[in-house]
């Protein structure tokens, strides 16, 4: 399992700004009000936000303290997987806030775009704090990472056979 990849947050972002893009633009063409976010969601996403940290954090402080506790490794990875999705949606929806922001702010008539903007924050928010909290459950590697993965950090669930068989030369 590997680190989530910032060219595929990117795209992800790019896409969901294209999508708020030209959602907000077939409603303007159709005669429909342009899409604003609740002002619940920001909300909701720093909280999610926090939560996803807060889940994290004592795997952070078991790997990486002079007294290591046993960390459930089951446990670790849901975190991880937690992390990821959550970087996933708010890069996407980081994206859809810029591109729903891109579409009003290029109209003649510029309305008020303030959800929209604390949206697209929170998610970006999100996104930051998701990937810390992915990174908090990487067990300390003893080199710095390599592109394959060797004698770097690594997710909880890597096993240790596959560097075992990199070490020997099979």
């Amino acid at each position: 399992m590997r680190r989530i990849s910032p060219v595929l947050l990117l795209v992800l972002a790019l896409a969901g700004a294209a999508a708020g893009f030209l959602i907000d633009h077939a409603l303007t063409t159709a005669g429909r009000p342009t899409f604003t976010p609740s002002i619940l969601l920001p909300i909701f996403l720093v909280l999610l936000a926090v939560a996803v940290l807060a889940l994290a954090w004592p795997i952070r402080r078991s790997t990486r303290s002079a007294t290591r506790r046993r960390v459930d490794p089951f446990r670790a990875v849901r975190i991880a997987m937690l992390a990821r999705a959550s970087s996933l949606v708010g890069a996407v929806i980081t994206g859809f806030g810029a591109g729903l922001g891109a579409y009003l702010l290029s109209r003649p008539i510029t309305p008020p775009i303030g959800s929209i903007i604390a949206t697209a924050v929170a998610a970006l928010v999100l996104t930051i704090a998701a990937v810390i909290a992915e990174s908090f459950c990487l067990l300390p590697g003893d080199g710095p990472p390599d592109p394959d993965g060797q004698n770097g950090p690594r997710l909880e669930d890597d096993d240790d056979d596959s560097r075992a068989a990199a070490d020997t030369g099979h």
